[in-house]
């Protein structure tokens, strides 16, 4: 028992590698959410999505690529995070606005979060777990 109480002392001066590790999975999430937007066209027609729309699906699937991939590296993060937030924004409050929370699904419980995070990652960076702390670092 004393290891662990170790181990969380330890972990407790390390918030940023948890604030790295959560923007890591929060652009491989994006990102992969992209991967299947642009790999499978045909899905987004399947989900219920009007053929006008579909251009508009396409081009949030390859930025969800893009951006995703920018946040999951660190690299040009706010940037990733700017890409990522018209989308966000539009799914949270126009396509899920009509659910109410603790629906089945929880679609916009999430897209609420994701939106959040991606506010606090414009807003602050991608933190020292990232590339382009690395690179910052090198320089010094």
């Amino acid at each position: 028992m004393s290891k662990l109480t170790d181990f969380i002392s330890s972990m407790e001066s390390k918030t940023e590698i948890g604030y790295g590790l959560i923007r890591i999975f929060l652009g491989m999430a994006l990102l992969i959410r992209g991967w299947m937007i642009v790999s499978n066209p045909s899905s987004i027609i399947e989900l219920g999505v009007e053929r006008e729309s579909f251009l508009w699906v396409s081009l949030a699937g390859i930025a969800h690529l893009i951006g995703g991939g920018l946040l999951g590296l660190g690299f040009l993060t706010r940037l990733g995070a700017l890409i990522q937030i018209p989308i966000l924004f539009s799914v949270t409050f126009f396509v899920y606005a009509q659910n109410k929370l603790m629906m089945g699904g929880q679609s916009l419980e999430l897209a609420a979060l994701v939106l959040f995070l991606l506010f606090v990652y414009l807003i602050f960076g991608a933190g020292s777990l990232s590339v382009s702390d690395y690179y910052s670092n090198k320089k010094t």
